[in-house]
């Protein structure tokens, strides 16, 4: 069932176009995570939905009502801020509470509500402190624990970990999706960190330039985008890039020359307006490189390594090919990254031969739109 539902939002600042009729469906209980670059779009419709921004047109409706034109305290939401928002004079516990006596709620239902919230959070021995007695972690708990004690219809996040360290996001992500999974609540979660997306979301919503490229389960989106730019966003390490021109294209095969590397054959799906000499992109995902001879090896090259890093579980590879470049790469080189997932002996210098199966290679035509879509080809032959 739709709980949350914007259409055809626009939202100007200015002349500037910030949201280009955004449509988007959120049902009951879902977590949506909106990810995207800076200025693309993401948390201005975050906004939108609490009441926060006034949108320039279009509608949103949150459970079944049409909130455009309320305010935000009536839309039945709450929002969890990056920098908390607590107030500095109160308790833990005043701070949870405080939405309800605003409400004008009686005091034992407040004390229920925030007994309750305390407890779900592990912060029932927090009551009586003051926001500069807690770590960061626990001042996110307690800007999360007043969102819940206000029973709403929607939980909004506007990038809540971003102001914690390593190992504090990675258990404030494993709490805030357990916590999902408590509640059952509506969640709509805005990030710039694609960890955080593809481990907490039910479905992503990619953003950029103020619209929605795509939209789906998270590796849905990893295995299968849509255009080049989902491609390039989402992954860690980022997908090594190679221009590529196509010479031929028979039966679902289009062949593609690279520079400084002999043809390379890929199965494509979506080949309408393809000709012969149109400027390609060439993608390949770092874990899908191996070192060494692949059987049935589409793609391979010779290359020396430049960079090494030995992450305990996995090592990562930065390889310079010679004549054939990466393009966009990380590191701001035309290296190609390798992730091989055991730690490898390999030394700065070192000459490697690198290769890539066919199923593993993404095609995108020249204005960015994938051309074959590798795990449903892949799983077809």
């Amino acid at each position: 069932m739709s709980h949350v539902r914007l259409i055809d939002i626009d939202k100007y600042y200015g002349s500037y176009h910030a949201l280009k009729s955004v449509n988007l469906t959120v049902d009951k209980g879902e977590f949506i995570v909106m990810v995207g670059p800076s200025g693309c779009g993401k948390s201005t419709t975050l906004k939108s939905i609490a009441g926060l921004e006034a949108i320039s047109s279009g509608e949103i409706w949150i459970n079944g009502r049409n909130v455009t034109r309320e305010e935000p305290g009536d839309r039945g939401i709450a929002m969890v801020f990056q920098s908390y928002a607590l107030y500095p004079h109160m308790t833990v516990a005043e701070n949870m509470g405080f939405g309800l006596k605003m409400a004008k709620r009686p005091q034992a239902e407040i004390d229920v509500a925030v007994k309750r919230a305390a407890e779900i959070l592990r912060i029932t021995d927090q009551l009586d402190k003051r926001p500069k007695e807690l770590s960061g972690g626990q001042r996110q708990r307690v800007a999360i624990g007043r969102a819940i004690t206000r029973s709403p219809e929607v939980f909004l996040f506007d990038e809540p970990l971003s102001n914690l360290d390593a190992a504090l996001r990675t258990q404030m992500r494993v709490e805030l999706t357990t916590l999902h999974q408590q509640l059952g609540s509506t969640m709509i979660y805005v990030t710039h960190d694609q960890v955080e997306a593809m481990t907490m979301a039910s479905r992503i919503v990619v953003f950029n330039k103020g619209v929605i490229e795509q939209q789906g389960a998270p590796l849905e989106l990893y295995h299968n985008p849509v255009n080049q730019f989902v491609a390039g966003f989402l992954g860690a390490p980022r997908i090594n890039f190679v221009a590529a021109t196509l010479v031929n294209l028979r039966d679902g095969v289009a062949e593609v020359a690279l520079e400084g590397a002999s043809t390379v054959h890929v199965p494509v799906a979506d080949t309408a307006g393809l000709t012969n000499g149109a400027k390609l992109t060439l993608g390949v995902r770092p874990e899908a490189l191996k070192i060494g001879d692949v059987p049935d090896a589409a793609l391979s090259f010779d290359a020396q390594v430049r960079l090494v890093e030995q992450l305990g579980r996995e090592t990562v590879l930065y390889v310079d090919a010679g004549p054939l470049a990466a393009i966009g790469s990380e590191s701001g080189t035309h290296n190609f990254t390798v992730q091989l997932g055991t730690a490898a002996p390999y030394a700065a210098g070192q000459s490697i031969k690198v290769s890539a199966r066919a199923a593993d290679l993404y095609l995108f035509a020249p204005d960015g739109k994938a051309v074959n879509r590798p795990k449903l080809i892949a799983a077809s032959l």
